[in-house]
């Protein structure tokens, strides 16, 4: 008796499934078709990316191999392309090379190109970091004292590995104005931060040594 009533669930169990394909046939068959869609677009896009990046490090590379200066504005433009491509290696190491090589831009088109990757290129946060250090570090020949600690304000109101660079730069800043009071409350927040880098550490009690020392 139990092994018929058991034979009669499962073939009740084995009806309720048939019907629940049949009645819902038609919303299956979508769900199937759009998680093999969602699959092949993932597929196809991680073939463009790749094929993408591809071209941006042989652009790279054919610009490391046949630079010329008498002819920068040709490499300009193509330096230019790799930064648009917001690529996370390629553009800041096109920036770097524009910046190396002295090719002719104004220090807006500079500062435009480093806000392109700081804002729109998806960086680790040290790179990230790295980065507006060294937009602070082109900088710092030419703005004002103000402008300089707001771009380097991401880095030094944080406890990033780079924030004992950004206060040397600018306590560097402003000794080199002979501002040495506002200079030497940079180099002493350098010795106070427990994570200061130690060779920064060491240039700063050089220069604390050499003068500050009544």
């Amino acid at each position: 008796m139990d092994e018929e009533i058991s034979i009669i669930d499962t073939n009740t169990r084995i009806e309720k499934i048939k019907r629940f394909f049949v009645n819902n046939k038609k919303l299956l068959i979508f769900i199937l078709s759009s998680i093999l869609l969602i699959i092949f677009i993932y597929f196809a896009y991680s073939e463009i990316k790749e094929r993408s990046i591809k071209d941006l490090a042989k652009k790279y590379n054919n610009i490391l191999i046949n630079f010329n200066k008498d002819n920068k504005d040709e490499f300009k433009k193509q330096l230019k392309d790799i930064i648009k491509e917001k690529n996370s290696t390629y553009s800041p190491l096109a920036l770097y090379f524009i910046i190396d090589n002295d090719i002719d831009s104004t220090n807006e088109e500079i500062n435009n190109y480093f806000d392109i990757i700081i804002e729109n290129v998806s960086l680790e946060k040290e790179i990230k970091n790295l980065v507006i250090y060294k937009k602070g570090l082109f900088n710092s020949g030419f703005e004002t004292e103000n402008n300089l600690i707001e771009i380097l304000k991401p880095i030094t109101s944080s406890d990033s590995i780079w924030k004992s660079h950004a206060l040397y730069l600018i306590a560097e800043y402003f000794f080199e104005k002979n501002q040495k009071q506002k200079a030497k409350e940079f180099y002493n927040q350098i010795l106070s931060n427990e994570k200061s880098n130690e060779n920064i550490i060491k240039e700063t009690q050089k220069r604390l040594s050499r003068d500050y020392s009544e």
